[in-house]
């Protein structure tokens, strides 16, 4: 892992299962879901490539309509896989983006984030975990996970460390655009 920034040239946005019947028993949803969309507003305006996976959608449901109306430009995967990358279709997508850095946040953080990100780094990817945009049903199973991910390699970032390390500086075009979703 390099440990270094986080950049829109090499990075893409992996959005694991925000979908309708899962999001309403996931702990602090609410400020889950703010930075959730932080993150898709940032990647929808410098076009970093966006993953949104759904498991199980006949049981869980669609993805949330607040998550896919911010990712226009996100392929929509489905996966009946706990980890995303267990599923060919899906490895072979993200393989495509020839992106080494990847961004990983939703829920269920112990399951389904947590075993697409230990597949992400035995696949030789950089993974950035967003602490504040991953949950599950209990908060104890989120910070398992987190710690199990920080011990298996990945760098535990939070929100709006992505999004200023994707814009860079300020004063830009971009930046003034995002600026009211951070405040």
């Amino acid at each position: 892992m390099s440990g270094g920034l986080i950049a829109v040239g090499t990075s893409c946005l992996i959005a694991i299962d925000f979908q309708e019947r899962l999001a309403p028993v996931i702990s602090g949803r609410e400020e889950i879901l703010r930075k959730a969309a932080l993150l898709l507003r940032a990647a929808a305006r410098l076009e970093v490539p966006v993953l949104l996976t759904e498991q199980y959608p006949k049981g869980l449901g669609p993805t949330l309509p607040e998550i896919a109306q911010l990712a226009p430009q996100a392929e929509t995967l489905e996966k009946a896989a706990f980890s995303a990358l267990a599923e060919p279709g899906i490895e072979a997508r993200w393989r495509a983006l020839d992106r080494r850095q990847a961004v990983l946040l939703g829920t269920e953080a112990h399951v389904c984030v947590l075993q697409t990100g230990l597949d992400i780094l035995k696949h030789g990817g950089d993974l950035f975990v967003v602490a504040d945009a991953v949950g599950s049903r209990g908060p104890a199973d989120a910070r398992a996970a987190l710690g199990r991910l920080e011990q298996a390699g990945a760098t535990i970032v939070t929100a709006e460390m992505v999004v200023f390390e994707w814009l860079r500086r300020a004063g830009t075009q971009a930046f003034r655009d995002l600026l009211p979703f951070i405040k």
